[in-house]
């Protein structure tokens, strides 16, 4: 089984989660996708130094072969999916009057 068959799951049910409530504060498309740009990029990059550095491996028969510098590209699944969850059940600490 491959690393993006085993994240895919996850993925659609992050998708399905903010797309139910992509209506909940005002302007969720953005915030959703500023979280998501930040936590690519910084996954991308410490990844890369993680990898070169021999912190971690990824099995060659488990991947892709797609790879953003050192980083297969199905280890940016797991940010993706934290940035679609989170500002979807994002409670914050309430409106201010």
């Amino acid at each position: 089984m491959t690393y993006a068959l085993i994240s895919l799951p996850f993925l659609i049910f992050a998708a399905v989660l903010a797309f139910r409530h992509r209506h909940a504060v005002p302007r969720q498309l953005a915030v959703t996708a500023i979280v998501a740009v930040i936590l690519l990029v910084l996954t991308v990059i410490f990844d890369n130094v993680m990898i070169w550095a021999g912190l971690v491996g990824y099995g060659e028969d488990q991947r892709l072969g797609l790879d953003l510098g050192l980083v297969p590209v199905e280890d940016l699944f797991y940010p993706l999916v934290a940035a679609l969850i989170i500002p979807a059940v994002w409670r914050g600490r309430g409106v201010r009057r």
